[in-house]
């Protein structure tokens, strides 16, 4: 934004050297990942290949090697681009933010956070210090991004989906999907159709359907609001599918 002329800051204050910003570490069941992670830190880690696979593999599909290197999770949460890649697996790991300003510090989940397109909670003496989520163990997850290309290149629809199930039911579902409303969101009322069902055909068509209805997708130059209504709903029920067998 800077570069682009449309933020003109009279000081610039690097705070790339802040060893506390760039931690990637466990604390008991919970994961914090300092705000100045880089994508290549966070797709190579073995703790979160381990513990959060879906948040890995997002950061692997983002850019290219050197964007990667020097990008990090907090730009890409605070630049608050609908198509925002580490955002949906966030959500669906009901990820906490770590705001700090003059006023102190307060928490809040990462739906507070963005506010539109382009646009976040945070106020211009605040900043993003890290981003904490909880481990839960034996569930399943899956990341889809859909883009022009296979690599190095913006999502046109992505979808992260969550599952916990007891036998053939599912105790708990999670979905979320980028590139189709003005913030990446949360498919609540097609999460509540899976709510103690078995994970059916049926069931899943409903679930498409569903979202179809939820997202608010636009048309621009990676594609129609027909297309990415049209794959909300076919990538959805491919996400939770395979969230379902990674379990």
């Amino acid at each position: 934004q800077i570069k682009d002329g449309f933020i003109t800051p009279r000081h610039i204050v690097d705070i790339g050297h802040i060893d506390k910003l760039k931690e990637i570490n466990r604390v008991d069941n919970t994961m914090r990942l300092g705000a100045l992670t880089t994508h290549a830190e966070i797709s190579t880690s073995q703790l979160l290949l381990h513990e959060a696979p879906i948040l890995a593999q997002a950061s692997a599909s983002i850019g290219s090697t050197q964007i990667r290197n020097r990008g990090t999770i907090g730009g890409n949460l605070c630049n608050a681009s609908p198509a925002a890649d580490d955002a949906p697996p966030l959500l669906v790991l009901e990820a906490q933010l770590r705001i700090i300003g003059p006023e102190g510090e307060k928490s809040i989940s990462i739906e507070e956070f963005f506010s539109g397109s382009g646009e976040t909670c945070l106020k211009s003496n605040e900043i993003l210090a890290d981003i904490r989520f909880p481990i839960c163990p034996n569930t399943g997850s899956s990341l889809i991004k859909l883009g022009r290309r296979k690599a190095y290149t913006l999502s046109t629809v992505s979808v992260a989906a969550f599952v916990k199930t007891r036998g053939e039911i599912c105790e708990e579902t999670r979905i979320a999907l980028g590139s189709v409303a003005p913030t990446p969101i949360r498919a609540r009322n097609a999460e509540n159709i899976l709510r103690e069902e078995s994970m059916t055909e049926d069931i899943l068509e409903e679930v498409s359907r569903v979202v179809m209805n939820e997202v608010k997708p636009i048309t621009d130059v990676r594609a129609t609001e027909q297309y990415r209504r049209e794959m909300a709903g076919v990538l959805v029920k491919r996400a939770l599918e395979k969230a379902r067998g990674s379990q």
